[in-house]
C-alpha cells in the first residue's frame, strides 16, 4: 500500500470524527486497512487509534491502601460490575491492519507496574519463598457467529452461582454463557504465561465454561505440594517449594545463590488450534503494547472468521487485568472490528467520507 493511499483514505482505525458534509463515523467501530505486507513500526506509529474504555477493575499501584479490607476492595471493583466507588476507566488504544491472509491487532494501555511474573519463587539463601506475584493480562471475546444483539463482555460475566464472599467468590464463579448451543471465541494474553513465550491462548467459552481450542493444559504449577497426592499443603503456601529452577533443573539440587528465581508455572508451547495467535509484547514508559497476529481464517470451527469488505464486521468485548486474575476492567460499549475493502473507492463507499479531505486519522510525516 502506498503512502498516498494511506493518507487519502482518511481513517485507518475507527475513532469519532465529524467532518463537514459527511456523516459521523460510528463510534463503536475499529477499522483495519489492507496492506500488502505485515505492518512495520512506522505504520503503527502513524496510525491514530480507536480508544476503547474499560471500566471497573482494581489498579495495581506501587503502594496500596492498607486500610481498605478485602470485602471493601471487592465491592469497589467491577469483576461483575457491582458496587460503587469505581476507579477511573482505563483507555485502551486499538489499532489494526490486515493482509490477504492475516489480521494484525495492536492494543496499548497505561499500566504503572509491569507485572510479568506468576507465582514466581525466590531463593533467600536458605529456602525458596513465594511472594505471590500475579501477572497482567487481557481477554478479547469475539461474537464469531453474531449470536448476540448489542454484544458486550457482560454476556459471559461470571453468571454461575453469583456471590461475593471473600475467597469463595472467585472459587465458585467462572466465565460461562447462559445460552445453550452458543459459544464465543476467546483470545487470552497473559504477561507471564503466554506473553513471555510469544503467543496468546486461543480458547472459547460456552455454557460449561472456558476451554482451549486444542484440549489439554498448557500451564502447570511448579509446586512440590501439587505433586503430592493427598497433601494438605496448598501450592505456593509457606512450606511448599518449586520442583524445577529457572533452567528446568531440579530445584533441590545444585547451588542457588540468594535471589535466584524459579518460575511459578511451567508452560508448554501450544499446539494445533491453540497456537493460532502470535503475540509480541513490551512494557515501556509505564505502558503495555501488545501486537497480535492471526490468520483471517484458521479453519478451526471455534475461531472467528474475518471477512474483508464486510461492513458489519465482528462484535467484540475487551477485559484488562492488572495484577489480578479476577478483578478486571471490562468494556461496556458495543464494539466491532471492520476490515475495510482494499479499493479506495470501496472505502469511500462504505464510510461515506470524501477522498478530497486530508488524512484526518493518519499522522503526517
Amino acid at each position: 500500500m502506498s503512502k498516498g493511499f494511506l493518507i487519502a483514505v482518511l481513517l485507518i482505525i475507527g475513532a469519532i470524527v465529524v467532518l463537514p458534509g459527511c456523516g459521523d463515523v460510528p463510534s463503536d467501530r475499529t477499522y483495519a486497512l489492507w496492506l500488502d505486507r505485515a505492518p512495520d513500526e512506522a505504520d503503527w506509529e502513524r496510525t491514530l487509534p480507536r480508544v476503547v474504555s474499560v471500566r471497573g477493575g482494581r489498579p495495581h499501584k506501587l503502594r496500596s491502601f492498607t486500610e481498605i479490607d478485602e470485602d471493601t476492595v471487592h465491592a469497589s471493583t467491577a469483576s461483575c460490575h457491582h458496587g460503587s466507588r469505581l476507579p477511573e476507566p482505563v483507555p485502551v488504544e486499538i489499532r489494526a491492519f490486515y493482509t490477504d491472509s492475516e489480521l494484525f491487532l495492536q492494543l496499548s494501555w497505561e499500566d504503572a507496574t509491569r507485572d510479568a511474573a506468576m507465582r514466581d519463587w525466590r531463593f533467600d539463601g536458605t529456602a525458596w519463598q513465594n511472594e505471590g506475584a500475579v501477572e497482567d493480562g487481557f481477554g478479547l471475546l469475539w461474537d464469531a457467529r453474531g449470536q448476540f444483539r448489542d454484544f458486550t463482555c457482560a454476556h459471559a460475566c461470571h453468571i454461575n452461582n453469583f456471590g461475593v464472599n471473600k475467597a469463595s467468590f472467585h472459587a465458585s464463579n467462572k466465565m460461562r454463557l447462559a445460552q445453550e448451543n452458543s459459544w464465543l471465541d476467546l483470545w487470552n494474553w497473559k504477561a507471564a504465561r503466554t506473553g513471555a513465550f510469544g503467543f496468546a491462548d486461543d480458547r472459547f467459552i460456552d455454557q460449561s465454561g472456558m476451554h482451549g481450542d486444542t484440549p489439554g493444559e498448557l500451564f502447570s504449577e511448579n509446586s512440590l505440594a501439587k505433586l503430592k497426592a493427598g497433601s494438605e499443603l496448598k501450592p505456593f503456601d509457606a512450606g511448599d517449594r518449586p520442583v524445577y529452577d529457572a533452567k528446568r533443573l531440579p530445584a533441590d539440587e545444585g547451588f542457588h545463590p540468594p535471589g535466584a528465581l524459579a518460575p511459578g508455572y511451567l508452560v508448554e508451547q501450544p499446539m494445533g488450534g491453540r497456537a493460532d495467535i502470535r503475540a509480541l509484547s513490551r512494557h515501556a514508559s509505564g505502558r503495555w503494547t501488545v501486537t497480535l497476529r492471526r490468520k483471517l481464517q484458521t479453519g478451526d470451527p471455534r475461531d472467528v472468521v474475518f471477512v474483508p469488505g464486510d461492513a458489519v464486521g465482528v462484535a467484540f468485548g475487551l477485559a484488562v487485568m492488572d495484577h489480578s486474575l479476577y478483578e478486571h476492567y471490562a468494556s461496556v460499549t458495543r464494539e466491532r472490528l471492520v476490515l475495510l475493502a482494499k479499493s479506495p473507492d470501496e472505502v469511500v463507499e462504505k464510510t461515506g467520507l470524501s477522498q478530497g479531505l486530508s488524512g484526518t486519522l493518519i499522522k503526517s510525516d
